[in-house]
């Protein structure tokens, strides 16, 4: 595999936000190792051309390097940082958000028999396998366009269509595929996940989002945990945490305020939890933050 004209494309194309003028379509470029930070995971599929990376989901871990690319099937709360990045060899990655109707789309679209059927079970939703020479051709060509403003438009969705059946038929489309089926397991699961983080601030019973994502609680307990690698009290957990360390970024004063405002009653508590997950008491954390921007953009690329 060559990846040389990926590297000279994403390097030139890098800005500071990560987007490009194709929809979608993100590049990075990263020029130090940086400390474990968390983030929102997206829903997105992320190439690295240079360098390496290491994702922390739950109790799961992932590293995906040069040649290699990591999908993420579901947005979840994650910590990630680079671990091979210089100015003399940055770390760069090619990213391109999913959209469920589009893989739907596809799926409606293949011939009987060109797709093995998925199980039952839901997948992991998150995943790293090492780039066939199709799917890193069908990246170049995409981003070649970036060059030739003129065919974007009419050309760049057609080959961000070949990524996506690429990634459909390659080693992780039973993880892609049932993005894009209306009544699998993940798709449950994406809706409990999407609820936990619009009620964050909310207690639930596990009962009741196990009735609104359509499963037994048994049945869901099993396949949030196999999703996501987390309890659904975990993962709520996780967004709240995340949610004030953003908070506190703005509001470094304020630390009682911003644990009432993501949901915990106790001060006590929302120290202690802040302190396991990020090394430091908010107040500390805070005063560390104080200037910068943090941001919750999709941190796998």
């Amino acid at each position: 595999m060559d990846l040389d004209e990926l590297r000279t494309l994403l390097a030139r194309h890098a800005r500071p936000d990560m987007t490009t003028a194709i929809d979608g379509v993100l590049v990075s470029k990263v020029e130090q190792s940086t400390p474990p930070s968390p983030s929102m995971s997206g829903t997105v599929v992320a190439l690295i051309a240079q360098g390496a990376k290491r994702i922390a989901l739950g109790d799961r871990v992932y590293e995906y390097r040069a040649g290699q690319y990591l999908v993420a099937s579901v947005d979840m709360p994650i910590t990630g940082h680079f671990t091979e990045a210089s100015p003399e060899l940055p770390a760069m990655g090619f990213g391109l958000l999913l959209h469920p109707a589009t893989v739907a789309e596809l799926l409606l679209q293949a011939a009987p028999g060109d797709l093995p059927p998925v199980g039952g079970g839901a997948p992991s939703g998150m995943a790293v396998s090492d780039a066939p020479d199709a799917l890193v051709d069908a990246v170049i060509r995409l981003l070649r366009l970036l060059d030739q403003p003129r065919d974007m438009a009419v050309l760049a969705p057609l080959i961000k269509r070949e990524i996506l059946w690429r990634l459909i038929t390659g080693e992780q489309g039973a993880v892609i595929r049932q993005l894009g089926l209306a009544d699998s397991s993940l798709t449950h699961i994406a809706r409990a996940v999407r609820w936990i983080r619009d009620h964050y601030t909310q207690s639930f019973r596990v009962e009741d989002v196990a009735q609104l994502s359509g499963m037994s609680v048994s049945a869901f307990y099993r396949n949030f945990q196999a999703v996501t690698a987390m309890s659904p009290v975990q993962f709520q957990k996780q967004i709240r945490l995340q949610e004030a360390r953003l908070l506190l970024a703005t509001h470094p004063n304020d630390v009682t305020g911003v644990g009432y405002r993501v949901g915990y009653d106790s001060p006590s508590q929302f120290s202690r939890e802040y302190r396991r997950q990020f090394g430091a008491p908010p107040s500390q954390d805070a005063a560390r933050l104080r200037g910068s921007i943090l941001s919750p953009a999709p941190a796998l690329v």
